[in-house]
């Protein structure tokens, strides 16, 4: 049998969160392939996209992590982009076919009043290149196909925004902003309000939540070898590590895994809880109406499955 055509190793039982610093011009499902191929994990998924255009956080999710993916699905997020005034393109990114191209006349000032204005709540177009569904396809499907759809105005939260200098007829953009919150449309309105019209050149993530980029890994440390690996995997439990902790005794443990509720050594205020058991992280439990643990989701490797 030639080496091309030998078995792939079978795939392993890997458990973990590896915080990501996904480079430019990889879609997000070929960053979380590559990692899941590094680690030859049998499972995986991340949590959130970033376009192939943008650079940044991307948390990934291996074997039972995966539970806990939807933890920051609705969490805020920090971006700073580069703005290009002067050019719309038909996606508000820099890989759209040009649209127009208008004289810019607006100076730091005019840029940082109008940046301002989009603080707070605010009501955002979806842009017809996006993920989004509609009748079970795409959005940018009906794009790349010619057509354009009605699209409902979604309320998202802008925390934080500022704009740096103008450099030529581009500005750095620096955002904090609540989920479901587009950039590229950001830019694109800041653009039209400026009367000039905008697009992103370059896009960055730099936090979900509780994680910052300088807790991330690039992807070529992951490629330098093992000892980078297991570095950077991160415990299962690291995307509810906000929750408090509660140990359980052996018993109590072996009947929490088994979908019983079981008295337990509870914070003041608790509801829900990370539960471990002689240092191993069994899932989340709720508490009941009668203030016992009942379990919630539960680590299958726990019990040894």
């Amino acid at each position: 049998m030639s080496a091309s055509r030998l078995p792939r190793a079978p795939r392993q039982k890997v458990d973990g969160v590896v915080l990501l610093d996904k480079p430019c011009g990889m879609s997000s499902n070929a960053a979380l392939q590559t990692v899941r191929r590094l680690y030859n994990a049998a499972k995986g998924g991340h949590t959130g996209t970033l376009d192939p255009l943008a650079s940044g956080l991307l948390p990934l999710c291996l074997g039972e992590a995966t539970k806990f993916s939807q933890m920051l699905l609705d969490a805020d997020k920090s971006y700073v982009a580069r703005v290009k005034l002067g050019v719309t393109t038909t996606t508000a990114d820099a890989e759209g076919e040009v649209l127009n191209v208008r004289p810019v006349l607006a100076d730091d000032e005019a840029v940082s009043g109008v940046v301002a204005q989009f603080s707070g709540e605010i009501e955002q177009i979806p842009p017809m290149y996006s993920a989004l569904k509609r009748d079970g396809k795409a959005l940018y499907e009906y794009a790349r196909d010619g057509v354009t759809l009605e699209r409902a105005p979604r309320q998202v939260t802008i925390h934080e925004i500022s704009a740096g200098p103008l450099e030529g007829d581009e500005f750095d953009l620096a955002v904090r902003c609540s989920k479901g919150t587009y950039i590229r449309t950001l830019a694109e309105d800041i653009g039209e309000r400026l009367g000039c019209g905008a697009h992103l050149v370059a896009l960055r993530r730099t936090a979900i939540g509780p994680f910052g980029i300088e807790s991330s890994v690039p992807l070529l440390q992951l490629e330098s070898g093992e000892d980078a690996r297991a570095l950077a995997l991160r415990s299962a439990d690291l995307l509810v590590s906000h929750l408090p902790e509660v140990p359980l005794a052996p018993d109590a443990a072996g009947s929490f895994l088994h979908g019983q509720a079981v008295a337990a050594p509870l914070p003041p205020g608790a509801t829900e809880c990370r539960v471990f058991a002689e240092g191993r992280f069994l899932g989340l439990g709720r508490v009941d109406v009668d203030g016992r643990l009942a379990p919630r989701r539960l680590i299958a490797t726990a019990a040894g499955a």
